[in-house]
């Protein structure tokens, strides 16, 4: 290990014992786990865990309320599903508890599935997809979020794998073209039910 720099042992012992390894300062940049002030579902279950996380088992509608904040522009929301996940998953922003259904949103993507490779454009539409069809395979899901709190368009990234048999892998971009604020989204699901966990966090320095 170098001895100058950065990474530098001295320094990664300073950052260990003072907490910003974990919570970096913001000059030194980072994420931050995000609570939702609130969610709402229809299914099963869901709740708020302690560090902010959202567990749901078997929901068709999975909705964070009040995730992005004036703190941080950009964002990046994992989600990770188990065994007999939906056949699609289609997001929606939210204003407080109102779900923003225009014709606003946009999507191109990348689709492979064992050895397919299919590319399309969706028109304009009242949502945008963030997970395809898994079959019964566990999912994993990353969306990022670039300027949702800000009053201006909304750009989202989608990067998604599951299906360990055929290696299913999602690659989309995706664009809301109104000049609002929100501060949070919902999940709804075109077939089967949500069980995973759901992560937001805010970017730090992003």
């Amino acid at each position: 290990m170098t001895t100058v720099g950065r990474w530098s042992p001295n320094k990664v012992r300073a950052r260990v014992l003072d907490g910003t390894w974990a919570s970096p300062p913001e000059e030194l940049g980072g994420m931050v786990l995000l609570t939702p002030t609130s969610i709402a579902y229809s299914g099963t279950s869901a709740s708020i865990g302690t560090n902010g996380s959202v567990s749901a088992t078997a929901c068709s509608i999975l909705e964070l309320r009040g995730v992005f904040l004036a703190d941080y522009d950009n964002y990046m929301v994992t989600i990770s599903t188990s065994s007999g996940a939906p056949a699609a998953v289609n997001a929606q922003f939210l204003s407080g508890t109102t779900p923003i259904t225009g014709s606003n949103y946009v999507r191109q993507y990348l689709f492979v599935d064992s050895t397919s490779v299919t590319a399309g454009r969706g028109g304009a539409t009242t949502s945008f997809r963030i997970h395809e069809d898994d079959g019964a395979q566990s999912v994993g899901t990353v969306v990022y979020f670039y300027g949702p709190y800000l009053a201006q368009p909304t750009a989202m990234r989608t990067v998604e794998a599951n299906d360990y048999s055929s290696a299913v892998i999602l690659d989309s971009a995706s664009t809301h073209s109104l000049s609002a604020s929100y501060d949070g989204f919902k999940l709804e699901t075109t077939a089967n039910n949500i069980t995973g966990l759901v992560s937001v966090f805010g970017l730090v320095g992003a």
